[in-house]
């Protein structure tokens, strides 16, 4: 099964390796894909029963997902998301 997310916030390469790893240690999540110039996340997974989970999580990474509320709380988690993601690779 696979989700696709457009998700808020999305600004660069360390955004997406926050993501990545975060949703990778799901259990039954496959394989994820973030595209930071089209904000859009991939996740494939054996477990259809995911989508809330998976959405939550992005949330509180500070992502949400697009049509969600953008809380200035939810800007200011992506924002150490991303410098964390940067410091990582």
């Amino acid at each position: 099964m696979q989700f696709n997310f457009k998700v808020q916030n999305l600004k660069c390469g360390g955004c997406a390796n926050s993501i990545t790893k975060k949703l990778s240690a799901i259990e039954d999540v496959n394989s994820v894909e973030v595209e930071a110039e089209t904000s859009l996340v991939q996740i494939n997974t054996s477990n259809p029963n995911l989508e809330s989970s998976l959405k939550e999580t992005l949330l509180h990474l500070g992502y949400p997902v697009e049509g969600d509320k953008n809380h200035f709380g939810s800007k200011a988690k992506s924002f150490i998301s991303c410098a964390t993601g940067r410091m990582s690779n």
